[in-house]
């Protein structure tokens, strides 16, 4: 075999395989199918989303939700969807979190629908008092009025993957104890939704808007008197470090969501979109309430082992002293949500419906 026919031969070989090997690089389109629809994406090509939210990096809902959350979707996709976690507000500003999906800023995110005021009012129905006891009971209400359409305009600008809630909002307050509705005139208290400060309000005291990344300096430079928070983010947020003074009583809820890019979703192949889908809508609404709902019980008792004072309210809406000012928050919210066109309250009808059917 002449030196030269060697050389012809190995060469081609080469180029043979290298041709072969370009055919797994994870930049090439996928193949259009002969029907117009979109074909599988290649097996080596990944796509990652990257997801912003507020919570810490060291939070039960990054730990134990979303970390969870991400790895099992990689799992599902057989390493083709790959998650990028952003906590602290990293990526997004809190506030800004929603409109940053919808513009394809980021991926993925999730927010507090109060966040924003005016944005979503008539989600924030949802929030208020006497309508939910729990975050998992809070979660279902918000993904069944969602999932029934009650709610569902509010989020078309971007693909909502799931709703979630948080335990409810009870007074904490760094000097003075709240035993009574008077007990809040005066003092400024962190507002987290324009329910709550409609709320705040309607007792005396000046609402004040604030991220919750900010409310720990704020309390310890006295800028604010108190705030009403769930019990999990008082320990998330080290609010239990400068706050002594508990008033346990369901006085409001919050509504928060997962959303994702509409364009980003609707890209993905078939397969992926079901991948996505099977991992989102009430089986996550769930389950963060499931986390959430553990984590509220136990800094509530750690609470009370460390001798902080706290008094319990726990039906607050046929309370003698707590019914009156709630009751006047709750329909001074609802008259809000009507002037802007809303039919408020046969939300607030649907809201408490879908209440009694999330219990337990």
């Amino acid at each position: 075999m002449s030196v030269k026919y060697l050389s012809a031969l190995v060469m081609s070989v080469t180029m043979a395989f290298a041709l072969t090997a370009c055919g797994g690089d994870k930049s090439s389109k996928p193949a259009e199918g002969g029907d117009g629809g979109k074909a599988e994406a290649p097996a080596g090509e990944v796509t990652t989303l990257r997801f912003s939210h507020f919570w810490p990096a060291t939070s039960s809902i990054q730990k134990e939700v979303f970390e969870p959350w991400a790895k099992k979707i990689e799992e599902d996709s057989k390493g083709r969807l790959k998650i990028e976690l952003y906590p602290s507000a990293t990526l997004s500003k809190p506030q800004a979190t929603y409109d940053a999906a919808v513009k394809g800023t980021v991926d993925i995110g999730s927010q507090a629908q109060g966040y924003t005021n005016g944005r979503f009012p008539v989600t924030q129905i949802t929030e208020l008092p006497g309508l939910s006891s729990s975050a998992t009971q809070m979660g279902c209400i918000m993904q069944t009025l969602y999932d029934d359409g009650t709610i569902a305009d509010e989020y078309k600008d971007s693909h909502l993957l799931f709703m979630y809630g948080a335990g409810p909002g009870t007074l904490h307050t760094t000097e003075k104890l709240i035993e009574k509705p008077e007990d809040m005139k005066g003092l400024r208290i962190r507002r987290p939704s324009a329910v709550a400060g409609d709320i705040i309000e309607s007792m005396g005291a000046s609402p004040v808007g604030l991220p919750a990344g900010d409310v720990y300096t704020s309390l310890q430079k006295g800028v604010i008197d108190g705030l009403s928070f769930p019990w999990e983010a008082v320990k998330t947020f080290r609010i239990d470090e400068v706050t002594h003074n508990h008033t346990n009583i369901p006085f409001y809820s919050s509504g928060l969501m997962v959303t994702m890019n509409k364009a980003k979703y609707e890209a993905l192949s078939d397969d992926l979109k079901k991948v996505i889908d099977d991992n989102s809508g009430m089986l996550m609404a769930k389950k963060v309430g499931e986390v959430f709902d553990k984590h509220d019980k136990a800094v509530l008792e750690a609470a009370k082992v460390a001798g902080d004072k706290v008094i319990e309210v726990p039906d607050p809406l046929n309370d003698p002293d707590w019914a009156g000012p709630l009751k006047k928050g709750t329909q001074k919210y609802l008259d809000s949500v009507s002037k802007g066109g809303a039919d408020a309250q046969a939300v607030y009808e649907k809201a408490k419906a879908a209440s009694e059917a999330c219990k337990g």
